[in-house]
């Protein structure tokens, strides 16, 4: 009886020590933008595939976080497969995101009453496996559920998007608070691109990227996502006037 239940117990930590071993032994993607100077101060030259990222809204847009969702739903069009968004107020425009390639029919929406329950929801759909990106937004990001965040996109291999949104402008500063996240975007509007067309112009970012692990932070004015969530960066981004662009076209 002693003897059988050792042998349990070893079969099984065997098994878990095998699973650790196939997690970490997992070859690391990454999903580029496609331009040498945003993806060259990325580890891997992209975005990491299995781990969390931060993005906020900057400025004047801090509460709203438009612009940060938007760049969001660009780099989820790019993915493969489903996407899964967690969310607590349901006044996402789904219309927009398919401007950026984010179509209606790859997304899945989980609304949530509270907070919490769009915590709870965005790491079980990070622990599900199998999805192109789970996108969470929340006002709040401890260090702790950060971190546990973390660890499931890790165990999964699915790439995690969490939008900072705040209720007020003073919540903000809460964006400061470290967090166990790969990559930590601030994204900002600039005025439009003027185009031939007489009142109408093209959308510009500027994207800062604030911490990257391994890595150091940098700036990047950028016109805002095409139809297939592709950025483009300026040759000129700084005078407003006509400018030399370049299509980011990714794998």
């Amino acid at each position: 009886m002693a003897q059988a239940s050792a042998n349990r117990i070893i079969s099984d930590l065997r098994e878990r020590i095998q699973r650790f071993e196939g997690t970490a032994a997992r070859r690391k993607t990454v999903l580029p933008f496609g331009v040498a100077k945003i993806d060259a101060h990325l580890p891997g030259g992209g975005l990491a595939y299995g781990a969390l990222h931060e993005f906020a809204g900057g400025g004047a847009g801090a509460v709203d976080g438009a612009a940060a969702a938007l760049f969001v739903a660009g780099i989820a069009a790019r993915t493969k497969g489903k996407i899964v968004w967690c969310l607590a107020r349901p006044d996402l425009f789904a219309p927009a995101l398919a401007q950026v390639g984010l179509h209606p029919d790859r997304v899945i929406y989980v609304e949530a009453i509270r907070e919490e329950f769009v915590l709870e929801s965005f790491e079980e759909a990070l622990r599900f496996g199998g999805l192109g990106a789970v996108v969470g937004e929340v006002v709040r990001l401890p260090m702790t559920i950060s971190r546990r965040l973390q660890l499931a996109a890790e165990g999964s291999g699915t790439i995690g998007l969490v939008i900072r949104r705040w209720r007020r402008q003073t919540e903000a500063g809460d964006f400061g608070h470290p967090t166990a996240a790969a990559t930590r975007w601030r994204i900002s509007v600039l005025p439009s691109e003027p185009l031939p067309v007489p009142g109408i112009g093209r959308a510009r970012w500027l994207a800062e990227l604030i911490r990257v692990k391994a890595g150091e932070s940098a700036d990047f004015e950028i016109g805002a996502c095409d139809a297939q969530g592709r950025i483009s960066l300026s040759s000129d981004a700084g005078n407003g006037s006509a400018q030399t662009r370049r299509s980011i076209h990714t794998a």
